[in-house]
């Protein structure tokens, strides 16, 4: 329930209909998988971070240098989306339209909450994300019942009036305005359902999150409850979604449109509030921007605590001090880091305005499932992976994933591009999950048939016997 999901998807549906669901359905049915293959299994055999799993049967030091990059590196293409986001939000309710003073703007935000990250800790992070949940919810049905009460809470009338509103008619409404034009834009689409699906079991800022809990159990339980709430979250999307494209202007020249659509729900808000410049406008456009505010916030400190305890406790702590270092090294490692980090999501998200931060996250997806979920799930449930195969799997997908998007026209040759004045796109796909995951998972067999690692063998049953029945588990620890 991040802001790619209240700003992200109900402006991808505002802007193509049908095709822009399609992100709310990959996202919900991810949780399912999590659910199914990593909740529990991974709470009982993982300690702290991702790489504590690996490192439980496998070299340490080479292992956990690998997963630290790519925690990294997936909590950046993360954190990207929040900052273009956060960005959006602010000039909007500031007026602001110079392209200097969005760049500011963006730059001021992320220093504001990386200072609060660095300040906050692991319990400052769970409560903003406890109060943002609440806050989200609320706002999301206040308006989904003030949009429905428009159309005397008539969900067809509602989709015809999106549709007459739309430029496109009736099909605004058929599959394929995004994704259905050619074959590229089909096989796009197969990709970016494949990394949506498979994203969630590999994302850190996830997986750090069933390390907190007492017991599996409550990995489990804590995943239905997410389940349950994101479900009816993604559900009420829609309605925001096509609401916009009904009630708010959504034309080429529109705020939505120039936006890629991260501005449709507070425009959305203030038109069910009486539109611009009524009270009840004003009020609605400035509660729904400060929930959105929340949830980026909430995000960005999960997301930039997970990548700095990665490098506090995996690099440094582990690699390269071999568990020598103390506690308070740690959390200093940990604070640089975080500054480091969100020093370069603020330097990406400035180039990365005219992106959908729907789309921004989907690549971080592709990043996590690519890098991440093939060496968690083969050193699950595969005796012979070793780390040669963990190693080659976090870095292969990783290097191709990232390969992949940066010759892609995400970043260069078109008109929504990162770089829109240069054009050294090869790679036809905006996504690249569809090439970059089965490479992670190749990789990782053939790191491990080419080369031998007794003592991974040897220790696979231990690990095997842990994520299966919790025997052995590492106990939750009360601060």
């Amino acid at each position: 329930m991040s802001a790619a999901s209240f700003l992200g998807i109900s402006g991808a549906i505002a802007l193509y209909g049908y095709d822009g669901f399609l992100y709310s359905i990959g996202f919900l049915v991810a949780w399912l998988v999590a659910l199914l293959l990593v909740a529990e299994l991974l709470r009982n055999s993982g300690r702290y971070t991702m790489a504590d799993q690996l490192a439980y049967r496998m070299r340490q030091r080479p292992v956990r240098q690998a997963a630290a990059l790519s925690t990294v590196m997936a909590s950046i293409f993360y954190l990207l989306a929040q900052m273009v986001g956060a960005g959006s939000l602010v000039a909007l309710l500031l007026g602001v339209d110079s392209e200097a003073l969005k760049n500011l703007t963006i730059v001021a935000v992320g220093l504001l909450m990386i200072i609060y990250v660095v300040f906050g800790g692991m319990k400052g992070t769970t409560w903003v994300q406890i109060v943002k949940a609440v806050l989200l919810m609320t706002g999301t049905v206040l308006i989904t019942i003030l949009v429905l009460a428009q159309f005397s809470f008539n969900l067809s009338d509602l989709l015809g009036s999106a549709a007459g509103e739309s430029a496109a008619g009736d099909a605004f409404l058929d599959p394929g305005r995004r994704y259905g034009t050619d074959l590229t834009a089909k096989i796009d689409f197969l990709s970016l359902g494949i990394a949506l699906v498979l994203g969630t079991a590999g994302l850190p800022h996830i997986l750090i999150r069933f390390y907190t809990v007492p017991t599996s159990q409550d990995a489990r339980t804590s995943v239905l409850w997410a389940i349950t709430l994101i479900g009816l979250f993604y559900l009420m999307t829609l309605v925001l979604g096509f609401g916009a494209a009904a009630l708010a202007d959504t034309g080429p020249e529109s705020a939505v449109a120039t936006s890629a659509g991260n501005l449709a729900s507070p425009l959305l808000a203030e038109a069910v509030g009486g539109g611009a410049g009524t009270t009840g406008g004003a009020i609605l456009l400035a509660l729904i921007s400060a929930v959105a505010f929340a949830t980026i916030l909430a995000v960005v400190a999960g997301l930039t605590l997970t990548s700095a305890s990665s490098v506090a406790h995996d690099l440094y702590a582990t690699a390269w001090k071999k568990g020598q270092a103390s506690e308070r090294d740690e959390v200093r490692v940990a604070r640089i880091a975080a500054f480091v980090i969100g020093g370069i999501a603020i330097a990406l998200a400035i180039p990365a305005q005219s992106l959908n931060i729907a789309f921004l996250v989907a690549l971080a997806f592709a990043v996590a499932a690519s890098a991440n979920l093939p060496s968690l799930l083969y050193n699950l449930f595969w005796k012979r992976f070793n780390t040669r195969g963990a190693t080659w799997a976090i870095y292969g997908g990783l290097v191709m994933c990232v390969g992949l998007v940066f010759f892609s026209p995400v970043v260069s040759g078109s008109e929504t591009a990162m770089f829109t004045g240069s054009d050294w796109s090869l790679f036809p796909l905006s996504n690249p999950g569809i090439i970059s995951i089965p490479f992670g998972f190749f990789m990782g067999w053939l790191g491990t048939v080419t080369s031998s690692e007794p003592e991974s063998e040897e220790r696979y049953p231990e690990l095997e016997v842990r994520a299966l029945t919790g025997a052995g588990a590492e106990v939750a620890v009360k601060h």
